[in-house]
């Protein structure tokens, strides 16, 4: 009968195990794609980039409503169904996030002149003549027709977005610290890094497809299925591109809620590995958990506050950093991202869990792994602040009119003496590319005269700012869409994404060992107490700010803000690039210093 008991609990703790690496992956997969769609999302509502932050910031503060009352109860309820439980709000999040998709309606990108697709339409575009103004911007507003049109477009529907996020929080929040204390009751203490660097290198997987994921439905039509997208004269590449964001959500959530099924029938307990009792859990309570917790972990806290506050911020906005400071699509950053990063950390994660087991590191061992990672992985970020490419050339904002090198703020740089006799309005995003290599923020800002072709194809002729650049051009002509960057920024971004995939490798293998030395700094009567506590503090102070700060210093390198379908500043179009890049690494630079100082 000890036999036949010792091979159930063990076929169940391996039941355990799977579902606990499925739910990694599951949760994971929810929260890449999140991350993902964050460009996607912010064009799809028009709002700034330190709203968009204030959104993601929203999961970690589901996670703080709820995360003091899983951590002290967990451990005295049922914590494999309270998992499950999880998993089920998790889903429900997903699919509340994706609710604005189906009460907004059809996405309307700004455009400066009216794009004819009929191939037999005699319709002549005149951008030059267009009936536009430079005071535009300075009419009184209809306050009763902004109020009726932003009520038609939905322009608060990004509360659906965000409760949904939160809601994402508040079921992820039993996983890690009554997933991690169950498998560490119940296993023997020489297995548990190995059986952690299993789960995460399996829960890694889920990045991988969230970006995957979120890369494939970039490419694919907001509204796709409901419009004619003949129609649609902007490319995936275009900056007011929005992809099927909604889609991906509904996804996820029903991956994650098949996640759950396996914790309803799990047993509130199982024996510990080589011991045929039962463990019987502890009475504690708060005041004992100041009195036995120890200096090394306070450490550690602090260490692991100090690490994800940067790393929130750098992931949140890490295709937008590639996106404007590489040239890259939005779809293909996120597809590097999931495809070269994440296996790069999740070889780095095994490593670290093979390193301790192969080695029989104890504490020590484990934490001189984890201060060599961080230095490392210290190293090869503060190289890649040193790569960079030039801005965008885009007339009237990056470079004069006549090629000069200039960076304005000024929207009023847009206008010259090429233009000026166009009426043009200088509000509006419509970009084309002429043929000396010059981007200009629209066909009618360009001077362009006369137009021919429809749709994407459509080409604009006789514009006379293109005449005045320093070199003579002999054609005078635009297409639409910006102007690819030079071929020498493609061979920086190679060298970008190699020290950003050796930087991510170096970092993981740090990961496990500094888990280990988390867990082994915590009493064992403590351990569900101190993991929720160390989740609270690191998700309050690392989780929420980050994305809000970094948004807002982002949103201050902004050249050129879109225009709202009712009026108004819209997302982003252009950013200064070199701005973007020192504002967005040099606080993760300072905080991952501190990193590893806390780590030695």
């Amino acid at each position: 009968n000890d036999l036949i008991t010792q091979s159930c609990c063990f076929y169940v703790f391996q039941l355990f195990l799977a579902s606990m690496a499925f739910v990694y992956f599951s949760k994971a997969f929810g929260g890449a794609y999140m991350k993902s769609s964050i460009t996607q999302i912010e064009r799809r509502f028009d709002i700034p980039s330190s709203l968009i932050g204030f959104i993601d910031g929203s999961f970690e503060m589901g996670n703080l409503l709820v995360i003091a009352f899983v951590s002290y109860f967990g451990a005295k309820l049922h914590r494999p169904r309270l998992i499950g439980i999880g998993c089920v709000i998790m889903a429900a999040g997903c699919y509340l996030t994706a609710l604005p998709h189906f009460f907004q309606g059809p996405y309307k990108y700004e455009t400066s002149v009216s794009h004819s697709t009929n191939v037999n339409s005699t319709e002549s575009i005149l951008p030059c003549l267009s009936n536009h103004s430079v005071t535009d911007t300075d009419d009184t507003p209809d306050v009763s027709a902004i109020k009726a049109c932003e009520k038609a477009a939905g322009s608060s529907m990004w509360i659906y977005v965000f409760l949904g996020n939160m809601l994402r929080g508040i079921g992820e929040t039993p996983i890690m610290p009554l997933g991690v204390s169950y498998l560490d009751d119940f296993s023997r203490e020489e297995n548990t890094p190995f059986y952690l660097a299993c789960i995460h290198t399996v829960g890694i997987l889920g990045p991988m497809f969230g970006f995957m994921l979120g890369s494939f439905l970039a490419k694919i039509y907001v509204d796709v299925g409901s419009v004619d997208l003949d129609t649609i004269t902007i490319t995936h590449k275009d900056s007011r591109w929005v992809g099927a964001w909604w889609l991906g959500f509904i996804v996820t959530g029903t991956v994650i809620l098949m996640s759950s099924i396996p914790f309803w029938f799990l047993p509130k307990s199982l024996p510990k590995q080589g011991k045929q009792n039962f463990l019987d859990f502890i009475e504690f309570g708060c005041n004992k958990f100041t009195r036995k917790i120890s200096h090394i972990f306070s450490l550690m806290v602090l260490t692991y506050l100090v690490v994800v506050n940067g790393f929130i911020g750098m992931i949140t906005f890490k295709p937008k950093f590639m996106e404007q400071t590489f040239g890259q699509s939005a779809s293909k950053a996120i597809f590097l991202i999931g495809i070269l990063n994440l296996p790069a950390v999740a070889l780095g994660i095994i490593t670290g869990g093979f390193v301790l087991k192969r080695f029989k590191l104890g504490v020590i061992g484990a934490a001189r792994v984890s201060i060599t990672a961080s230095i490392g992985s210290f190293c090869m970020l503060a190289i890649q602040v040193f790569i960079q490419c030039d801005n965008a050339e885009v007339a009237g904002l990056t470079v004069s009119y006549q090629g000069a090198s200039h960076v304005s703020y000024n929207p009023q740089t847009l206008l010259s003496q090429c233009n000026m006799g166009c009426s043009c309005s200088i509000k509006h995003w419509d970009p084309v590319c002429a043929y000396n290599g010059m981007t200009y923020a629209s066909p009618c800002l360009a001077g362009c005269q006369t137009s021919t072709g429809t749709g994407k194809e459509m080409v604009f002729h006789n514009c006379t700012c293109i005449s005045e650049m320093t070199a003579p051009v002999s054609n005078m002509s635009a297409v639409l869409g910006q102007c690819p960057r030079k071929s020498d920024c493609d061979n920086k971004f190679k060298i970008y994404m190699a020290l950003s995939v050796l930087g991510s490798f170096i970092s993981a293998c740090g990961g496990t060992p500094g888990y280990i030395v988390l867990l082994r700094s915590i009493q064992p009567d403590l351990k569900s107490l101190a993991l929720g506590m160390q989740t609270l503090i690191v998700r309050t102070l690392g989780g929420i700010p980050p994305p809000i700060y970094f948004g807002a210093l982002i949103d201050r390198t902004c050249l050129k803000w879109g225009t709202k379908q009712c009026g108004g500043r819209g997302a982003c179009r252009l950013y200064d690039a070199n701005a973007f890049r020192y504002r967005k690494t040099s606080p993760w630079l300072a905080v991952y210093q501190k990193h590893v100082h806390f780590s030695i």
